[in-house]
């Protein structure tokens, strides 16, 4: 690595479209390239993010809108930042896309939400995953689901919808933002496209763009 900074990479989309496999393979695909890579979640493994991931059913609406960016924000302050200054590769699994999707699963005004997230640091590559709603369900029902937000084929067809409206939503505010179908798209290629965009952006001269 160089001194220069590292690069924000996260990954969202809609339970059953991969999130946690592409964000596993991309890291040891990366690392293998030689890259020095740093990989992470949101909510995070720290106190806040602990209640906020296994307080779903505990917390709703504004007060788990709240627990989830307040963790966020201590998430970039001692783990994200430090990272990127040490001119590390951070990959996020979810980001601020599931909170404008989620939250307004759970009856958060997207107001409010903008408002909570709107500090928070816009991502180098926000990576965005789809996949048809039948196949999200289908995969959510195979490997159980991991909390109320994932309640069969109408959830699944509702975060698909939410999920077009935020890529809208955050490419207005700025958010680079690569979208792939994961409908039926092998891992490998999936991780490949990605790959090939973090290559794009890392391969500008030094001072100018991120290097690794």
């Amino acid at each position: 690595m160089t001194g220069h900074r590292g690069l924000f990479v996260t990954i969202d989309g809609p339970g059953g479209a991969g999130k946690s496999t592409i964000t596993r393979h991309l890291h040891h695909h990366l690392t293998n390239q030689g890259r020095t890579v740093h990989t992470t979640t949101e909510p995070s493994h720290d106190q806040l993010g602990e209640i906020a991931r296994h307080g779903t059913d505990t917390y709703s609406g504004h007060a788990l809108a709240c627990l989830v960016a307040a963790d966020r924000y201590h998430h970039l302050t001692t783990e994200i930042r430090p990272r990127l200054a040490a001119g590390r590769i951070v990959l996020c699994d979810r980001y601020v896309a599931s909170s404008y999707v989620l939250q307004r699963m759970d009856g958060v005004p997207v107001d409010f939400i903008e408002a909570l997230n709107a500090a928070a640091d816009i991502p180098d590559l926000a990576v965005i995953l789809t996949a048809d709603p039948e196949v999200t369900a289908r995969r959510i029902h195979e490997r159980g689901a991991h909390s109320r937000f994932e309640a069969g084929i109408t959830t699944s067809r509702t975060e698909a919808e939410l999920y077009a409206d935020t890529t809208h939503r955050l490419t207005r505010h700025g958010y680079p933002i690569l979208t792939i179908d994961t409908t039926k798209s092998a891992t490998e290629q999936v991780i490949r496209m990605i790959a090939k965009r973090i290559a794009q952006l890392t391969a500008g001269p030094p001072g100018e763009s991120h290097t690794t």
